[in-house]
């Protein structure tokens, strides 16, 4: 019965080590970045390339840059799911004024560059 025991430990170990390297790469709001991707064309590769790093920087989450803060401004809450409520987000975050580029997020989308910047 010992040796049972053990084994269970010992598969439940090995499983969850295989799994947390199987998700070392994934999206915290799969749907922000598909809606962006969608409604950006222009830049949909420089957005899969940079993943998170459109709205982020660093590790921690919690960390937007100029233009993750003015969508999450725009959005009001926390880990919406709601396409409509996106897409509206995300033109109400291109209206929005980048300091530290001088344009909308829309213009500097449109010139073909990723919107946010890091502080």
């Amino acid at each position: 019965m010992k040796n049972l025991a053990m084994r269970a430990v010992g598969l439940v170990v090995v499983a969850g080590v295989a799994f947390g390297w199987s998700t070392s790469q994934v999206e915290a709001r799969p749907n922000y970045a598909k809606e962006f991707k969608d409604a950006y064309p222009s830049v949909k590769e420089k957005a899969e390339e940079a993943k998170c790093g459109v709205c982020h920087f660093g590790d921690k989450k919690t960390n937007r840059n100029d233009y993750g803060q003015a969508l999450n401004d725009a959005l009001g809450a926390k880990n919406v799911k709601d396409v409509d409520a996106i897409k509206a987000a995300l033109k109400k975050a291109a209206a929005a004024k980048s300091e530290s580029k001088g344009k909308t997020f829309g213009e500097v989308i449109e010139a073909g560059e990723l919107p946010g910047t890091n502080p």
